[in-house]
């Protein structure tokens, strides 16, 4: 009868049991080096009293480590370390693709680590490598140089202090003082991962790739030297061919080739001849078309004079056909200068002609001045204001107070700045106005003055009407301030938009709804086809 073994016991005999298999199985024994083989020799010469370890082979020496086959002129082979020392035309043979080629090898065969010195080429299919100095490793099948080297291939030619190649899988890394020479381009780097296979360099450092198509900018991404395509990272960025255009963004895509550079996220692309910057979260630019493109967040800046203009819109658009330069912004259009901010539907500006034109019911303020129409063309001078043409139900009002305005409306308004200064004022046709005249106090209303007429001028100094003409025939009444009921104050139409005015270049990205009653009436009815 077997005596029962405690469960106890039992359960600790298995446990050490699982213990010491689980040892043997993740600490294997370690591979035993295998030998240098002699294959051939001219002359062999062992001399046992001076060195009992070194063997001399001479003439038409041919050695095998495993797969691998080396060849020179004379070796000394040291038996007790497994180590061949080759002279003159060694030649290092991995199967039928890789090939080193150099003056002098150490081979240490039990870490199967070849140390070749002195003109080293090395050939791998269409790839050659040069160097003085190259150690390759069996085991990982990686070779090293370490004190300068080149490596050409069909298309490129890339030198660096430090480099590494694999033969598996066909990568090559270069550091310090990297360049990558190309027919079309010079690469420039810190540091560099090139794909022998591709041709693609995966820029993993500060580099510079210049050509005569411009410069690139990067420390992160991939440019393929067969296609000339870039992926970039990082807020690289891309300079045109003449250095006056950059575009620069947290991802970016270019292509040399037909220079169309595609940009991700806070995207700026900047103008230093014709003075714009144009910013967005999604964008692109045509460098052959000198056409950008800008949308999400989309904000252009004209930087042209000391008062910079700042535009937003849901859509701008920028070409620039040889001196003239257009802008258009669609959607959603908010403007702010410091003598001029405004909003509209849409907006073109055209630089050959210095026109600034809002389309569908825009509103502009200046200084205290509000217009509001169906269309508006503002001139400038050199940047300077000089004319604004208010188009179709023009409408313009200035704030005396929070409760009077002096008012003014006709078909079309014109107003005339000097020195940016606004000096005059038409209104033709259906002109109507209402204006409250101020006592020689300088404070207190007079009373309100309002007139009808086809046409209306009025002059002004210092801000202030000096003369006012109406005509033909115009009707005008005088009411005292005390007789003026609520619906007398204002024109038909009148409204103050001042709580959708840009206050600051901050503010262009505040989104901002009018008011249902303040929403201007549909003007226009399609035709019936």
């Amino acid at each position: 009868m077997l005596t029962k073994f405690p469960k106890t016991l039992l359960f600790f005999l298995l446990f050490i049991a699982f213990v010491i298999t689980g040892m043997q199985q993740n600490n294997p024994s370690k591979k035993e080096p295998t030998r240098i083989d002699h294959e051939h020799a001219d002359s062999i010469v062992f001399e046992r009293d001076n060195n009992p370890d070194v063997y001399v082979f001479m003439g038409d020496v041919i050695f095998r480590h495993d797969s691998t086959y080396m060849y020179c002129d004379s070796a000394y082979l040291y038996s007790l370390s497994n180590t061949l020392e080759a002279f003159s035309n060694v030649r290092i043979e991995q199967g039928d693709t890789l090939f080193i080629y150099g003056d002098y090898l150490v081979y240490e065969g039990n870490i199967s680590l070849a140390k070749m010195r002195e003109n080293v080429r090395m050939e791998n299919n269409s790839l050659t490598l040069f160097t003085d100095n190259f150690d390759f490793d069996r085991i990982k099948n990686i070779g090293y140089f370490f004190d300068g080297g080149m490596l050409v291939d069909s298309v490129n030619e890339l030198t660096s202090v430090y480099g590494q190649y694999s033969p598996a899988t066909k990568l090559a890394t270069f550091r310090e003082k990297v360049n990558l020479q190309n027919p079309q381009f010079l690469l420039t780097s810190d540091t560099l991962v090139y794909n022998t296979v591709n041709k693609v360099a995966n820029i993993v450092g500060p580099t510079v790739v210049e050509s005569d198509s411009g410069i690139i900018y990067s420390d992160l991404g991939w440019y393929n030297t067969i296609t000339d395509e870039a992926m970039l990272y990082n807020r690289s960025t891309v300079v045109s061919k003449d250095r006056t255009k950059t575009i620069t963004a947290d991802s970016l895509f270019y292509n040399r080739q037909t220079g169309f550079g595609e940009a991700f996220d806070n995207m700026v692309i900047n103008d230093t001849a014709k003075k714009i910057i144009l910013t967005g979260n999604y964008g692109y630019y045509d460098q052959v078309k000198d056409y950008a493109f800008a949308t999400d967040s989309a904000q252009a800046i004209e930087y042209s004079q000391p008062d910079s203009m700042f535009i937003h819109a849901d859509t701008i658009l920028l070409h620039t056909i040889g001196v003239e330069r257009e802008i258009k912004a669609y959607y959603g259009v908010r403007f702010y200068r410091v003598d001029l901010q405004g909003l509209c539907d849409s907006m073109q500006i055209n630089t050959i002609d210095s026109v600034l034109c809002l389309y569908k019911n825009p509103v502009l303020w200046n200084t205290g001045y509000q217009l509001t129409g169906d269309t508006m063309h503002i001139i400038f001078n050199d940047s300077t204001l000089e004319r604004i043409n208010v188009l179709n139900y023009a409408f313009s009002i200035e704030e005396k107070d929070t409760t009077f305005y002096n008012q003014m409306k006709g078909k079309n308004l014109y107003a005339y700045f000097t020195a940016g200064e606004l000096n005059l004022i038409e209104v033709q046709g259906n002109a109507e106005s209402i204006y409250y005249p101020i006592d020689e106090d300088g404070v207190s209303f007079i009373g309100q003055n309002r007139t009808e007429s086809s046409f209306m001028t009025i002059y002004v100094r210092n801000r202030q009407p000096v003369k006012i003409v109406w005509y033909p025939s115009p009707k005008a009444e005088t009411l005292p301030i005390p007789d003026l009921n609520p619906e007398k104050k204002y024109l038909k139409d009148f409204v103050d938009y001042n709580y959708i005015r840009p206050k600051s270049k901050e503010d262009i990205f505040t989104k901002t709804v009018r008011k249902k009653e303040d929403i201007p009436p549909p003007r226009r009815k399609k035709k019936n086809r």
